[in-house]
């Protein structure tokens, strides 16, 4: 009994320690199981959204994206919620996304003729009468995954970085500052005040202009751009 005792201790000593340390860890761009019966794919340059079951394509839309400078999130993630009628400009079906940055979601419109470009927040538009049969088929827990690059479109610049912005490219940044010991925050894709005066003092050294704000140089010190 005492060996069993002491080897559960040492069990639950290092369950604590675990959970201890997970509380203080960065949040990462959200990793999903491939587990479940339906996976959505969004190919924002395309403007497209796939259904696929068990593998194999089903459904495919036509959908409106984030624009250059309100960009829809890369990375993949889950459906975590699903709601009716949030408003005339977010259509009758909302299908919510757990980006750690922001309320982002796939949902309809009342702005049809913005289907095919990009005209978005970051959220990924469908025709009403899609979106609505997007919901019925598509279950809580569902993957998605937003294919493309954090720093956007090859084919345009990288936007500009400044306080207040968010997005996968704001936490690349705090996770390259971090790394080369300018950051001590949470790398959480939020532009907040400890991000601009890391970023300054960042600058400072590269003998930058110390305005806070990442530009292209800004990048291509940090080893993000040629």
């Amino acid at each position: 009994m005492t060996r069993l005792f002491r080897y559960l201790f040492v069990f639950v000593f290092i369950v604590s320690t675990l959970k201890v340390n997970s509380v203080h860890a960065d949040p990462v761009l959200p990793i999903n199981a491939k587990y479940g019966l339906y996976a959505i794919e969004v190919y924002p340059v395309q403007h497209r959204l796939v259904v696929k079951l068990q593998g194999q394509k089903v459904k495919e839309y036509s959908i409106a994206v984030g624009n250059p400078s309100t960009p829809t999130p890369v990375g993949e993630y889950q459906i975590t919620y699903k709601g009716k009628n949030w408003g005339a400009s977010f259509g009758p079906r909302w299908l919510g996304l757990n980006v750690p940055w922001g309320n982002y979601g796939i949902h309809g419109t009342n702005k049809p003729h913005s289907i095919g470009q990009h005209q978005s927040h970051g959220c990924i538009r469908m025709r009403n009468r899609d979106v609505m049969e997007l919901y019925d088929i598509i279950p809580v827990g569902t993957n998605v995954t937003i294919l493309g690059h954090v720093l956007g479109d090859p084919n345009h610049d990288t936007r500009d970085l400044a306080e207040g912005d968010v997005g996968g490219d704001v936490q690349l940044i705090q996770s390259r500052l971090k790394s080369a010991g300018y950051f001590r925050g949470t790398c959480d894709g939020r532009f907040r005040f400890d991000t601009a005066q890391a970023l300054r003092r960042f600058q400072k050294d590269q003998h930058i202009a110390q305005n806070g704000v990442v530009s292209a140089r800004v990048y291509e010190e940090l080893g993000l751009l040629e």
